[in-house]
């Protein structure tokens, strides 16, 4: 028989949810994760669903998030294309730019979809029927609308920029050239405004070329003292743009800022002297008997063309000059190529001095004490490469190689330089050797370089980013545009997109309302001790 007064047996407690009375100051020695195993199993499941909403909240809202960040930066409206036509010496080539505006100001190049094309000849050629001058741009619109998407042509800038070619023309037969352009590009369903088609100044033209050299090389935006110089050597003019910590007359000082760094540019432009044109005029005066080479003239009709290689034969002339662009009267007589390196770099020397002492110092600053000193590096871009590329030079090479280069193919034979070249148009293969030694003349013998400098890298382009004055202007108006339209931090990484506004107005919406929820779904706890069942207790708190 059961003694009525037995002991009932202990009850061992839940380890998972209780806790012994006699020690309640362990609870201060709990780790977190401890603390919540006193969840009954019914709070622990509803804490766990609680706590499982709300992390797929805030998944989902930060997928939201880079979803509408993706679209802003990635997606197809923010691609945004400009047009540059540029109304050169020998011809108009059209540059379809297609960019992207990131972080900051500077436009991103989109080179797969960047292109250009050339038409000849240029607009000065029509000088005597300027009303049709309009007409040579259609067939480079035309490759333009191939480029651009439909649905933004409304939106894309088209802009011409005529250079040394219209520069040598008559101011009135130049807005008649230009205004026949704009009755084209008025019509043709890009953005155009009547002042962007206008003549640029040499020493924009320069700077322009400055920017695109820097912006391929990585160094725009950076410290002054680290960017490179660069000349250009045109058809009818030379440009020359670099950094000066000297003092400059006003015209020849450029102020150029990106971001928070100011620059102090030396650029001037040297109308006349450009290849072509120099070319022509070289023939002009040994023609004329203003400029002769050491050799003597042979006889009165006749006199010695060391410029030309060997065994050509020509009369009236040294061929097909461009006089159009000289509006020459110059009668020609009869030549007799000798093909001689040294006269001919000497001829052209006296060309350059000739053509400094027809202006004051002032007013062209082509002498050396008007220019200041060199230093750092140079890109030589346009004809300088195209001369060092066809002789077969590197990008770096000395002005000794070019001597030498020069002096080969200035004494061969004409017959045989024909058979040897015979993918080259006539008129261009004639001036080569002139313009080897035209090169040394200026580059040693007129700015100093040493024969021997390696600073002067004769390059067209950067990796696959074209050195083109007029992929300079297009980043220095966008660059330029959007620090103007940048207050603060917003509109720069968002421009002047108002959908990238609505996005990011979205985006923050929905970070508030996730953070809202998570914060709404995360259940408030406290622990109680159960007097009658000696343990701690972790349970919910109604709202």
């Amino acid at each position: 028989m059961r003694r009525s007064n037995a002991r009932p047996p202990a009850v061992e407690p839940e380890p998972s949810h209780t806790m012994s009375a006699s020690k309640p100051h362990q609870l201060r020695h709990l780790s977190v994760s401890s603390r919540l195993s006193f969840l009954s199993p019914s709070n622990s499941k509803h804490h766990r669903r609680a706590d499982g909403c709300g992390r797929r909240c805030a998944v989902i809202a930060l997928a939201a998030v880079f979803l509408c960040l993706f679209i802003v930066t990635r997606g197809p409206d923010s691609r945004k294309y400009a047009i540059i036509l540029d109304g050169g010496s020998t011809g108009t080539r059209i540059h379809v730019f297609a960019y992207r505006i990131g972080w900051g100001s500077m436009p991103t190049l989109d080179l797969g979809l960047t292109a250009s094309m050339k038409v000849s000849p240029g607009l000065s050629s029509y000088a005597a029927d300027p009303e049709n001058a309009g007409q040579s741009l259609v067939e480079l619109l035309e490759f333009a609308k191939e480029r651009v998407p439909g649905e933004l042509w409304e939106d894309t800038e088209v802009r011409l920029m005529a250079t040394a070619g219209l520069r040598l023309l008559d101011v009135a037969v130049v807005e008649r050239i230009l205004e026949s352009c704009r009755k084209v590009l008025w019509s043709s369903g890009f953005q155009f405004q009547h002042d962007w088609a206008a003549v640029i100044s040499g020493s924009d033209e320069g700077i322009y070329a400055w920017v695109a050299a820097n912006y391929a090389l990585g160094s725009l935006g950076g410290e002054p003292k680290k960017t490179t110089g660069i000349f250009e050597l045109g058809g009818a003019s030379i440009q020359a743009t670099f950094v000066s910590s000297e003092p400059l007359a006003p015209e020849l000082s450029h102020v150029l800022q990106f971001g928070k760094i100011t620059y102090n540019l030396y650029s001037n432009s040297f109308l006349y002297l450009g290849q072509n044109v120099a070319y022509d005029s070289l023939h002009n005066l040994l023609s004329s008997g203003d400029l002769r080479s050491s050799a003597a003239f042979i006889q009165e009709e006749t006199y010695i063309d060391p410029c030309i290689p060997r065994g050509y034969m020509h009369g009236g002339g040294p061929g097909k000059l461009s006089t159009s662009l000289l509006n020459s009267k110059t009668t020609y007589r009869s030549s007799r190529a000798i093909g001689n390196f040294s006269e001919c770099r000497l001829a052209a020397l006296k060309l350059l001095e000739k053509e400094k002492e027809k202006c004051l110092s002032q007013i062209c600053h082509f002498r050396l004490t008007s220019m200041p000193k060199l230093q750092g590096r140079f890109l030589a871009t346009e004809n300088f490469f195209h001369t060092s590329k066809f002789l077969g030079l590197g990008p770096t090479p000395l002005l000794s190689d070019l001597i030498m280069a020069g002096e080969q193919f200035c004494g061969e034979d004409w017959l045989r330089l024909k058979r040897k070249y015979d993918t080259y148009d006539e008129e261009d293969l004639l001036r080569f050797c002139f313009s080897t030694a035209y090169i040394v003349a200026l580059l040693h013998d007129t700015l100093g370089f040493p024969m021997d400098d390696g600073r002067v890298v004769f390059a067209n382009q950067v990796g696959n980013i074209p050195l083109d004055w007029a992929l300079g202007a297009f980043i220095t108006q966008k660059a330029l545009r959007a620090s103007a339209e940048s207050s603060d931090w917003i509109f720069a990484v968002l421009g002047d997109d108002p959908s990238a506004f609505f996005y990011l107005f979205v985006s923050i919406m929905l970070i508030f309302t996730a953070w809202s929820v998570l914060k709404w779904m995360k259940p408030k706890l406290k622990i109680i001790y159960d007097l009658e069942r000696g343990r701690y207790i972790l349970t919910p708190v109604n709202r």
